[in-house]
């Protein structure tokens, strides 16, 4: 039988993501399901209101969650089971009349979006990507621009925008060198004043870095791991040399060589303690250690990524990941 549950406010109900098991009905309390649009990448939100239904389209159509479910205050929220909510429904046609009214309106929205995307000049790939650069440093994401920006001037060197491009990475470069790897304060570097020295836009292990990152966009991770394991051992930038070592042993993750894994990222975290994307790799050991069936020693590690200290905004993820990997053990 469905139970009513309590939620304080600013509570997860779900996560984007999450395996769909249940139909939520809001019985008192407000809740908003946020999601990213799709054209303009930015958060939209829809608020459910007392008697109202959520987490059906994706509970009945057995796909993950499309949104995150956040409570705007205490809430009570009735959970049910598929089957449950199927026989509630047959027997009241008030909610099957309430969810084709609440599904109309979702197809009217979806079709004016789509119909808005359909007249739109279409992009070409070079613009799309200059535009998702300039989105972040219209954010002042700068470390997000960077990787952007040395990309499009990668695969475009002489494109209709790598002018521009290559001004935006010398700011980004600029404010990260200058704050760090950090969401840098507004209105400290110009938006369009290029710093005083000029850097070379991209070493050759960059290049090469984004090269392989490129073939496991194409799932080519054996490819990949030779092409990362020639920039470590070339070792010719600190850099590029500690973020290829960590892709290493991302490949044989995805090779299926968690053994391997695990002993390839121990070994790698005696030689850099304090490794850029630690956090990543400690999810990537629990992850080694969950494939492998050893579900205390993943737990640990997950664990260990929630007490460490948040650096900037770019570690959220990496911790949401966490909680979501021990709540799907834990169920």
């Amino acid at each position: 039988m469905p139970k009513p549950f309590q939620y304080r406010a600013g509570s997860l109900v779900y996560f984007q993501g999450d395996a769909a098991e249940y139909v939520f009905i809001l019985q008192s309390g407000k809740v908003s399901l946020v999601y990213q649009d799709t054209e303009t990448k930015e958060d939209v939100r829809d608020q459910v209101q007392s008697g109202e239904f959520f987490g059906v389209k994706s509970a009945l159509g057995r796909f993950p969650r499309e949104e995150n479910a956040v409570t705007l205050a205490d809430s009570t929220i009735m959970a049910f089971t598929v089957p449950e909510f199927e026989a509630l429904a047959m027997a009241n046609t008030r909610i099957i009349m309430k969810m084709l009214r609440v599904f109309s309106s979702q197809m009217r929205r979806i079709h004016t979006r789509v119909s808005s995307l359909m007249e739109k000049k279409k992009l070409k790939p070079d613009e799309g990507l200059y535009n998702v650069g300039e989105y972040y440093m219209k954010n002042e994401r700068f470390s997000q621009a960077r990787y952007v920006f040395s990309r499009y001037l990668t695969y475009y060197p002489l494109g209709e925008n790598a002018a521009q491009a290559l001004k935006n990475l010398e700011i980004a470069e600029a404010a990260i060198a200058k704050y760090g790897e950090v969401k840098s304060p507004k209105a400290v570097v110009p938006r369009h004043a290029a710093p005083t020295v000029r850097r070379k836009v991209q070493s050759d292990a960059a290049k090469a870095y984004y090269d392989a990152i490129s073939l496991i966009s194409q799932e080519k991770y054996q490819q990949a791991y030779l092409a990362f394991k020639k920039i470590v051992d070339a070792n010719e930038d600190p850099e590029w040399t500690a973020r290829g070592a960590y892709e290493i042993g991302r490949c044989m993750f995805f090779l299926k060589k968690y053994d391997d894994s695990v002993k390839y990222y121990t070994a790698m975290l005696t030689q850099y303690p304090r490794h850029p994307y630690l956090k990543d790799v400690v999810f990537l050991l629990g992850q080694c250690y969950e494939k492998l069936g050893k579900k205390g020693q993943a737990a640990a590690f997950y664990t260990k990524i929630l007490s460490m200290p948040a650096e900037d905004d770019l570690d959220d993820g990496t911790v949401t990941k966490a909680k979501r990997a021990l709540k799907a053990m834990e169920g």
